[in-house]
């Protein structure tokens, strides 16, 4: 009798620790998803932004035309590939802002105008924004990644076919200060 309720309360506490470890999964591919949606929707703000920002310099700038369109250029291959996807597109397109605010140094009357100056805010807290959601979303990936690596939550992802998730990682020649020739 007594081994009878001991194997009932092992088989219990198994069945408690793989519903917990389960729910635990889900919880944490929620986050991801959620995450990845934060950061979907602060790229679609930039992406908004940035065609003002570059009616704003044309005023300015308009023999520059090359720098304005490599930034239209990238902002729509930036969009077209998507957050998960386009990781080294968000990047080509942060290094070609980089370009453009750098031109905006050479004209002083553009850095005093005041609609340039509150996009430029604009764009840099965005920038802030979608690093720390970029941040977010890879510290949820390492859990997640964690989780099914190690044993024995492993099994329960291995059961239920959790996979691992793909990190959004920035290229390192994308990181480059630009340089800017007149």
């Amino acid at each position: 009798m007594i081994a009878l309720i001991v194997i009932v309360v092992i088989l219990v506490l198994a069945a408690v620790w793989a519903v917990s470890c389960y729910n635990s999964f889900v919880m944490t591919r929620n986050r991801a998803e959620e995450a990845m949606s934060a950061l979907e929707a602060h790229m679609k703000q930039r992406y908004d932004l940035i065609p003002n920002l570059v009616e704003t310099v044309k005023g300015y700038a308009g023999h520059e035309s090359r720098t304005l369109e490599n930034v239209i250029s990238a902002r729509n291959r930036a969009m077209q590939a998507g957050a998960a996807g386009g990781a080294r597109e968000e990047d080509i397109l942060s290094g070609t802002l980089k370009s453009l605010f750098a031109l905006s140094e050479s004209y002083p009357d553009l850095k005093a105008n005041a609609g340039f100056l509150d996009l430029q805010q604009k764009l840099a807290a965005l920038e802030d924004d979608i690093l720390n959601a970029r941040k977010y979303y890879n510290a949820v990936v390492r859990t997640m990644n964690d989780k099914i690596a190690m044993f024995p939550s492993s099994i329960i992802a291995s059961i239920f076919h959790f996979r691992k998730l793909s990190y959004i990682e920035i290229d390192e020649k994308e990181e480059a200060v630009p340089e800017v020739r007149f």
